[in-house]
């Protein structure tokens, strides 16, 4: 029999942190029912093969040469998987068939790639499947070092830390230090979709090459705001923290020339203010998601309503559960 491993993390949205986590502020982080998906099973000969159905038609195939990975085909389409590989120090063994699914990340009308982290549900996904654990202690660090390979030094690793857990957790990157939350009661909430792919590398490639101004030291502080409001668990004060903290946001995107509100987000933003509503760009901004909140969901409900003839109104929600893995046998030896 061959033993199957299925291994699934969820997505994640940043809430509030974005950028200020990397000066080392509290990111606040929600993990949504949309899910990486990795299927991995031993198989025969000595190359693994990687397939990533929806993704590309492309199969990426490698071996392991001397303790080393030796790609014969597909290295540039499947970095992710020679990341993994590296960090998790699963060069030797016999070959494995990988099977990469995120689909549920991709708007199917589009044929774009929805921005609420669909690497690092990945990255977290076959981690698990290839330590065969879902353990945080097991898996959180081998994850941080195989995404931030993937990504070239850059990010936080709050996206990994949502996906390994699950539900609404506060970050910070000293420590990769997660506190879970509770979801505040009568505090409603719809993900928008820009329809607009952004890169989260380039605006921090972008922000590191420039001068630092002001505004980044009052965007760490706003961040601490959000984040004692969050602990508070009163969505009347989130709401109103979040009017100051948006303020923060578009300085500091003004300031470092970023961005972030491009793209229809700042559009939303104003026109949810109009409304008594917040709105505000999730992660890096200038495209992507953003998050419409406020405390009357039959108003909620109606902006996001309104919106269908613009923008994409995502159905995902809050998911307690972070990664899962399940072990199956198949087929006869």
């Amino acid at each position: 029999m061959t033993k199957v491993v299925v291994a699934s993390a969820p997505g994640k949205v940043v809430l509030s942190g974005e950028y200020a986590v990397l000066d080392g502020a509290p990111a606040i982080c929600m993990a949504v029912d949309r899910r990486a998906r990795v299927t991995l099973a031993a198989a025969d000969g000595a190359v693994t093969q990687v397939r990533a159905p929806g993704f590309t038609d492309k199969t990426g195939r490698f071996e392991s040469v001397n303790g080393n990975l030796r790609w014969l085909n597909g290295q540039a389409v499947f970095r992710i998987v020679g990341s993994v590989w590296r960090a998790a120090n699963a060069l030797p063994g016999g070959a494995r068939s990988i099977e990469l699914d995120t689909s549920e990340f991709n708007d199917k009308d589009r044929r774009r790639k929805i921005g609420i982290g669909s690497s690092a549900a990945l990255t977290v996904a076959l981690c698990a499947a290839v330590k065969g654990s879902t353990e945080a202690a097991s898996i959180m660090a081998v994850a941080q070092r195989a995404h931030r390979d993937l990504q070239r030094g850059a990010g936080s690793g709050v996206d990994i830390a949502c996906s390994l857990t699950g539900g609404l957790i506060e970050y910070r990157m000293e420590g990769a230090s997660v506190t879970p939350l509770n979801w505040p009661d009568g505090l409603s909430y719809r993900l928008i979709w820009t329809g607009v792919p952004a890169s989260t590398a380039g605006k921090l490639a972008k922000l590191n090459a420039g001068i630092s101004k002001p505004s980044r030291v009052r965007l760490v502080s706003a961040s601490e705001d959000m984040a004692s409001a969050w602990h508070g668990g009163d969505a009347d004060q989130i709401i109103k923290n979040y009017r100051d903290y948006s303020e923060q946001l578009r300085q500091f995107s003004v300031d470092h020339d970023l961005g972030i509100f491009d793209a229809g987000h700042d559009e939303l933003w104003r026109a949810a203010n109009a409304a008594h509503l917040t709105y505000k760009p999730c992660g890096a901004g200038g495209g992507d998601v953003g998050i419409l909140m406020g405390t009357d969901e039959a108003a909620v409900n109606a902006f996001a309503s309104a919106l269908a003839a613009k923008f994409s109104v995502l159905e995902c929600r809050l998911t307690l559960a972070g990664v899962t893995t399940e072990e199956t046998e198949t087929g006869t030896t």
